[in-house]
């Protein structure tokens, strides 16, 4: 039974993994480490808005919580998503075959 794991089944997994490697708030180089992005890429992601975080008052440093994190991860649209915008025969855009 090799098929493919549903998305939920997927979740389901990281989020275990996560509830157990990672505490309820993290620094920024640990929310980097659980979305396996740069620290830096993921600063960026929060001036643009894009990840939730949080600052103490009147702090530099950011947090992250892991749950949130989790929610907005699973909230991304993902290759299920994706596939439904593609044709079946994988061409991204229409495109007549070249003549000779």
């Amino acid at each position: 039974m090799g098929g493919k794991r549903s998305r939920a089944a997927n979740r389901a997994t990281l989020f275990g993994v996560a509830d157990q490697a990672f505490p309820p708030v993290l620094t920024a180089a640990m929310a980097a480490e659980l979305l396996q992005v740069h620290v830096e890429y993921l600063r960026k992601l929060v001036r643009d808005g894009v990840v939730p975080a949080h600052r103490f008052p009147g702090g530099r440093e950011l947090r992250f919580l892991r749950d949130e994190l989790l929610a907005w991860l699973a909230a991304l649209p993902g290759p299920a998503d994706q596939q439904a915008a593609h044709p079946p025969d994988g061409r991204s855009h229409d495109s007549a075959p070249m003549g000779t």
